[in-house]
């Protein structure tokens, strides 16, 4: 006991130890008992920062597919502000949130430097607009002008206080030139040069460019004209703008443009298109519009065409296009041009109409020969997919079923949307040609269309991932517009640049509504983009396949008994629904009806104005699909031809020289002497077959 109580005395005085409390060490309440307390408090606070931190690293974002029980319970509870934030914003978007809801849920959420931070201020102004408080409104508007003057929702801080003072509104199309928000004051204030600069398609801007061209007193001197072209141009309006140019030298890019959209006109426009690419082309031959020309120019059919290509200059006689023109004509030989350029689209053009000609001319083994000269991995997907089933279709006439097989597996790897898609999965036996006549419940859950329920969502939320924080941010939480707008603001009237950027801005288009320009861009991008895993180009597939007005088809589907994905496939390639839309031969609405036969289905003429009546024009769309599907014993392939090519004409595609459209309906359509109904008879069942996939990926 001594030795214990003796190295006890020790241990006590050791450097680096605490001594044992005893009446003479015994530490002072008052010295040392705030500093314990204030340790433990840090040491319990550092834990609680932690376990939040963690919290918020562990706690998945919120997006637009988050219920609503998800986001209140964040807006209420989450530690994080960000996250009660992101939950207003999310909550504030939806459809049914009245304006006094929005004004609740944003109250206070404006704080930070964060740009979050503006959009909010920009929202919970326009809801106190809309619930009648214009004095707090005003307040929040200068609050957002003065905090964030360099933000795109500052735009509509400018529009809105600069109904009163007109150096607000000069502000505001000097700073935003291309923000929505400056394109309608720029309308109110008819300024045509502005809207020909930065947003020709602003609605009623169209108008005010024509009737500017036409001024009489204070005409519009010849930089100003061709300014005023150039917008006609962005409007596909090329008789317009050679009307507006008036005989004034237009610079090379705009002559350019300028052909592209006369080449869309009537044939003495496309002879005057020749001229202007020949101009383009040897103004500069060694610049992009240059090259650009040329590609346009060897695209065109007839001899016409071909002499202007030899009057070329002679670098850009020797360029791919040229060269891949040349060798369609047989004029040199068509290995040479795809072993020299196989990653130029003139040398894919190439090998598919070679191999096309072969195919119709049952040449199996030069079509084998053809389609096995590039390499289908190096393809864009939809050219590849093109590539493997004409290959396999190939193999098994050549007697290689196992070829076939591989070809066509190989395809479903990477596309699983689309006509190529679904004409490998039959002939791999995964399917069979089913009768759009047959209305069924599975078929009409299968379009993803519940006729006792067309509200359902029409696509799950997926990522933007366009590289851009904030862009990104404002598409998570459910504000497509103000993505539209940042996107706007920073493009600068630039437009999209590569297949990347086409699909960005056509997403962002088609969310605002936009599905006329916007699935545009879709479809061009699609041409485009290498090849991906299978669940990725279905994200791409649906994108490119909206679901727009569930429930107008679903209620005609169901009154002409027919399968609602067959009408959503149609509108989808005749207007991209776009009701208001009309051709140039006077066909209106969704499903682009003349106006003979509409008024021939409803038992009496219609008005433009009837026609582009969603409800209306559906019905009576359905009806008449319905009527060519019966004449046609329900096959869809001739249906869809007859729609567009009236079924007079494919009567005729139907001899004995041409292929059988029962057993050999993809050969059959590839037969079609009108390239725009062949293509237009793929795309539609190709989107028929991608619409009654529903919204899960057969991958």
């Amino acid at each position: 006991m001594a030795r214990d109580h003796e190295l006890l005395k020790n241990a006590s005085i050791r450097p680096g130890s605490v001594p044992l409390p005893s009446p003479t060490n015994r530490p002072s309440t008052g010295t040392f008992g705030p500093l314990l307390i204030g340790l433990t408090c840090l040491a319990s606070g550092a834990v609680l920062a932690a376990g939040r931190d963690v919290l918020v690293r562990l706690a998945p974002p919120l997006t637009p597919d988050s219920t609503a029980a998800q986001l209140e319970r964040s807006r209420h509870w989450s530690v994080d502000p960000q996250r009660r934030r992101d939950a207003a914003l999310l909550l504030s978007a939806r459809d049914r949130t009245t304006a006094l809801q929005r004004t609740r849920l944003l109250h206070g959420q404006a704080w930070g430097p964060d740009p979050l931070a503006a959009v909010t201020l920009k929202q919970a102004a326009l809801a106190a607009e809309a619930s009648g408080h214009p004095g707090e409104a005003e307040s929040l508007w200068r609050q957002l002008l003065q905090r964030f003057p360099a933000q795109a929702a500052s735009a509509d801080a400018l529009y809105a206080l600069g109904r009163r003072s007109p150096p607000l509104r000069r502000q505001l199309l000097q700073r935003f030139p291309a923000h929505p928000a400056a394109l309608a004051a720029a309308l109110e204030a008819r300024q045509a040069l502005h809207l020909a600069r930065w947003g020709p398609r602003w609605p009623g801007a169209d108008a005010l460019l024509r009737q500017s061209c036409r001024k009489r007193q204070n005409p519009p001197t010849t930089d100003e004209r061709q300014q005023l072209a150039a917008g006609l141009v962005k409007l596909n309006d090329g008789a317009a703008a050679l009307e507006c140019l008036a005989g004034a030298p237009a610079p090379a890019p705009l002559q350019l443009t300028l052909a592209r959209t006369l080449l869309r006109g009537s044939s003495q426009e496309q002879l005057r298109t020749e001229d202007l690419l020949l101009t383009v082309a040897r103004r500069q031959p060694d610049s992009p519009d240059a090259r650009e020309a040329t590609a346009l120019l060897a695209q065109q059919p007839g001899a016409a065409a071909l002499l202007a290509l030899q009057r070329l200059p002679a670098v850009l006689r020797a360029s791919a296009p040229v060269q891949a023109r040349v060798a369609l004509e047989g004029q040199v030989p068509w290995r040479r041009v795809l072993q020299r350029w196989p990653n130029e689209p003139s040398s894919w053009d190439l090998q598919w109409e070679l191999a096309r000609k072969a195919l119709l001319q049952r040449q199996w083994r030069q079509a084998a020969a053809v389609l096995a000269s590039l390499d289908s991995r190096l393809l864009p997907s939809q050219l590849a997919a093109r590539q493997l089933f004409w290959q396999g279709y190939s193999a098994r006439r050549l007697g290689d079923p196992q070829q076939a097989e591989t070809s066509w597996r190989r395809l479903l790897t990477f596309s699983p949307g689309g006509y190529y898609a679904w004409r490998a999965r039959l002939r791999l036996g995964q399917g069979s040609n089913d009768d759009p006549r047959r209305s069924t419940a599975s078929q009409s859950s299968t379009a993803g269309i519940n006729r006792s329920d067309n509200t359902a969502a029409e696509l799950p939320w997926h990522a933007l991932a366009s590289g851009d924080a904030h862009l990104d941010a404002l598409w998570r939480l459910g504000q497509p517009l103000e993505a539209w707008e940042h996107w706007r603001h920073r493009q600068g009237g630039r437009q999209p640049q590569g297949a990347r950027e086409l699909l960005l801005e056509g997403r962002l288009r088609t969310a605002v509504g936009d599905d006329w320009t916007g699935l545009g861009q879709l479809e061009q991008a699609g041409l485009r983009l290498p090849q991906t895993s299978c669940l990725n180009q279905w994200q791409r597939d649906l994108q490119l396949h909206p679901r727009r007005f569930q429930s107008a088809f679903g209620e005609a589907a169901a009154q002409a008994g027919l399968d609602p994905a067959l009408l959503l496939a149609v509108a989808r390639q005749e207007s991209r629904f776009t009701p208001a839309v009309s051709s140039a031969v006077g066909a209106v609405g969704l499903l682009q009806l003349m106006p003979e036969t509409a008024a021939e289905l409803a038992g009496s003429a219609l008005s433009t104005q009837d026609l582009q009546d969603p409800d209306r024009n559906a019905r009576l769309g359905a009806r008449f699909l319905r009527q060519l599907l019966d004449s046609w014993g329900g096959n869809p392939f001739l249906a869809v031809a007859s729609y567009n090519a009236g079924p007079g004409a494919v009567q005729g595609w139907r001899g004995a020289a041409n292929p059988d459209v029962t057993s050999e309906p993809e050969l059959w359509t590839e037969a079609i002497p009108y390239p725009e109904t062949r293509l237009y008879t793929k795309k539609v069942l190709g989107n028929y077959w991608t619409y009654r996939q529903g919204l899960r990926p057969p991958c």
